[in-house]
């Protein structure tokens, strides 16, 4: 505990300095409008930037005095928990102010916080399985839960990716004539960018003082369809542009290890795939395809239309051979990816910008239109390290499941 309060007096201490700033470029940006009518490029860049520290503040005050709060009650009450992007935005005290006189632009940072409470990752706790009691659904696992994630405060991830690994360790006696075994590993210089990911949609005026409606418009919409383009980059980004390098991009095909299997089925070649990543020297930890085919594996039956490994009544999260799949439409039909997806060994994403909404009464003609202009957008990056540990195919000339 005593940690977290330090880091809640270093953040209000940021805080605070980040409002001196403020208060300082508000009294330049007055002089600048009376003198030339209008800010300088120069003082409108240095507010933008203090605007989103300050809101990147206020999302870890929040989060450290959430964890604080639950340290303090002993793991917390039944009904708390943390606060969905909407309710962070409409309970946000600068917001409120904003609302009630809109001027200018408003933003702020929102924190996505995990816990188990409602709006947040609480449906993924299973309970104890007791008879009479039904477990609450489950929410699907996405391929951004498979990674391990850190932070970056560039535009760019340098690193290097393992091209071959010669492992030769062998025994040896004392003092070896011929000395010591020699192994190789080759490595390749690379970088990756960080990559912006945004759309807005315009409101009415009135909807900011509609704060159901208006967290319908953050947590219902804005945030769902950033989350559903950030999961087609992070697998299958073509790398070129302003698309991030995708992991499936990346990855080794499938070929085969020389196992010869009957009547081979899409499990089949999904175990021959997860054999390939282990001959490799690693260890496949998930397996990615489309909801088509992982319908077509849950609904395999016998001889006699039992169902073969599925229980319709069963909630569960999918998984073959002891692996979490995910199935997502970010994933053409017939393709598959498999790999060492976790402990950030193989893969790492990064974080440069939390999600974030902001909130502007003056785009084109919204002053006049009585319109404002809602805008969601993250800033995220993707580093393969060792591509031999992801294998991609297809499921071509299988007919069953």
């Amino acid at each position: 505990m005593p940690q977290i309060e330090k880091d809640i007096e270093q953040i209000n201490a940021s805080l605070k300095e980040v409002g001196d700033q403020l208060k300082a470029h508000a009294e330049r940006a007055d002089k600048e409008i009376k003198a030339h009518a209008k800010l300088s490029e120069e003082t409108r860049a240095s507010v933008d930037k203090l605007l989103t520290s300050q809101g990147e503040l206020q999302a870890r005050l929040a989060t450290a005095e959430q964890l604080l709060a639950k340290v303090q009650n002993g793991g917390g009450s039944a009904g708390a928990g943390p606060q969905s992007m909407g309710e962070q935005l409409t309970d946000s005290e600068d917001f409120k102010a904003f609302a009630a006189n809109p001027r200018g632009t408003f933003r702020m940072g929102v924190q996505a916080a995990i816990g188990s409470g409602t709006g947040s990752g609480g449906d993924l706790i299973l309970p104890d399985r007791v008879p009479g009691i039904v477990a609450p659904g489950l929410r699907r696992l996405t391929v951004r839960d498979l990674l391990n994630w850190g932070r970056t405060t560039s535009n760019s991830i340098e690193y290097a990716r393992e091209l071959v690994y010669t492992n030769n360790a062998a025994p040896v006696g004392e003092n070896p004539t011929g000395g010591k075994p020699e192994s190789n590993i080759t490595f390749e210089a690379d970088s990756a960018p960080i990559v912006t990911i945004a759309h807005w949609i315009h409101a009415s005026k009135q909807v900011l003082a509609d704060v159901p409606m208006l967290q319908s418009y953050v947590d219902g919409r804005l945030r769902h369809g950033l989350k559903l383009v950030e999961e087609a980059q992070l697998l299958k980004g073509s790398g070129v542009g302003l698309n991030l390098n995708g992991i499936y991009t990346q990855a080794t095909a499938y070929a085969n290890p020389g196992v010869t299997v009957q009547a081979e089925t899409r499990i089949d070649r999904l175990r021959l795939a997860l054999l390939q990543v282990e001959l490799a020297e690693y260890w496949a930890d998930g397996i990615v395809i489309s909801p088509l085919d992982w319908a077509a594996i849950e609904l395999t039956k016998t001889t006699d239309n039992a169902y073969l490994f599925a229980n319709p009544r069963a909630q569960s999260l999918p998984g073959l051979w002891g692996r979490n799949v995910v199935p997502t439409q970010a994933m053409d039909a017939d393709d598959f990816l498999v790999g060492a997806f976790g402990g950030g060994l193989a893969v790492q994403g990064w974080d440069r910008e939390d999600v974030n909404v902001q909130v502007s009464l003056e785009d084109r003609d919204n002053f006049i239109k009585n319109m404002a202009t809602i805008r969601c957008e993250e800033r995220v990056g993707l580093t393969v390290y060792r591509p031999a540990a992801f294998v991609k195919g297809e499921f071509t000339g299988i007919t069953t499941p």
